[in-house]
């Protein structure tokens, strides 16, 4: 005897097949967050420190005589420009860092080059610049009035002086932070001496020195105002002794804008070309 069986009715509720759930997207209970444009606020601490000192003048918290108002400052600072001689003053002062900066990056890189390629040449180089370095630039300005005089000589001699040691550190920092196994994978490719030097060594220390170019500008700009109050007849720093002289509060805060402002299109120019030059090197921007 057999046993059949039938076959379980389709339509019957015991073969009707589970359905998939409906998906509803998930949506996240705080807003999402409205970011704010990057200029916006790396210039909203200064707007906000300028209307704090506005308001402290109009209420005369800041009395004149101890320091200008905002608008007093732009007031003046446009009757120098209209006049001619806050243009004539930066161009003496740029003309001065230009030589001072170029000088001090020359000497510096080479003084690098020398003692980071050669262990003779740090033997006899680097002993001797550890010592120079810790002597205060500013110091130096009655020897070299001695030395060469009261014109402009002095003033680029103090800028070099500064802007070297920044640069001999950074670079030489740099060579010697090379890491040796490429040196060695260069010469195991048959590299020569020299063309270690081109594409491995200088390379890897060119970070390093932009570093120390950025710290030579900083420092440009300082050794200059301690030049340009000695002995100068024309430049930044003369209109800053004449306003001393007269307790021009104003046109001292004027001149110490352009100062500030010179220095930070500088320091912007050294790191365009920054970007520029190490864009093989990836890193880290912040979040």
């Amino acid at each position: 005897m057999s046993i059949t069986h039938a076959p379980p009715d389709a339509s019957g509720p015991a073969a009707e097949r589970p359905h998939a759930p409906d998906l509803e997207p998930i949506t996240s209970g705080t807003r999402r967050r409205t970011r704010v444009p990057r200029w916006l606020r790396r210039t909203s601490g200064p707007v906000l420190l300028l209307v704090l000192w506005q308001l402290l003048s109009s209420l005369g918290v800041l009395q004149a005589d101890v320091l200008a108002a905002p608008g007093t400052i732009a007031r003046v600072g446009g009757d120098l420009i209209a006049d001619g001689s806050l243009p004539a003053a930066m161009g003496v002062s740029l003309q001065r860092v230009a030589v001072g900066l170029l000088c001090g990056a020359v000497l510096g890189t080479l003084l690098a080059l020398v003692s980071g390629l050669f262990r003779v040449g740090e033997d006899l180089v680097d002993a001797s610049v550890q010592m120079l370095r810790t002597v205060p630039f500013v110091g130096l300005i009655p020897l070299f009035i001695i030395w060469f005089g009261i014109g402009e000589t002095p003033k680029v001699a103090i800028i070099t002086m500064g802007v070297s040691f920044p640069l001999y550190l950074n670079v030489y920092a740099g060579i010697r932070g090379v890491d040796s196994q490429l040196i060695e994978a260069g010469e195991s490719l048959g590299l020569s001496r020299w063309g270690l030097v081109r594409h491995v060594v200088l390379p890897g220390a060119l970070p390093g020195a932009m570093t120390g170019l950025r710290y030579s500008l900083g420092i440009a700009w300082l050794a200059l105002v301690f030049a340009e109050q000695v002995n100068s007849d024309a430049g930044i720093g003369f209109l800053m002794v004449q306003a001393r002289d007269f307790l021009r509060t104003d046109v001292i805060v004027v001149c110490l804008i352009v100062y500030a402002f010179l220095g930070l299109l500088a320091d912007f120019i050294v790191r365009s070309l920054e970007r520029l030059l190490l864009q093989w090197r990836p890193t880290f921007t912040g979040r």
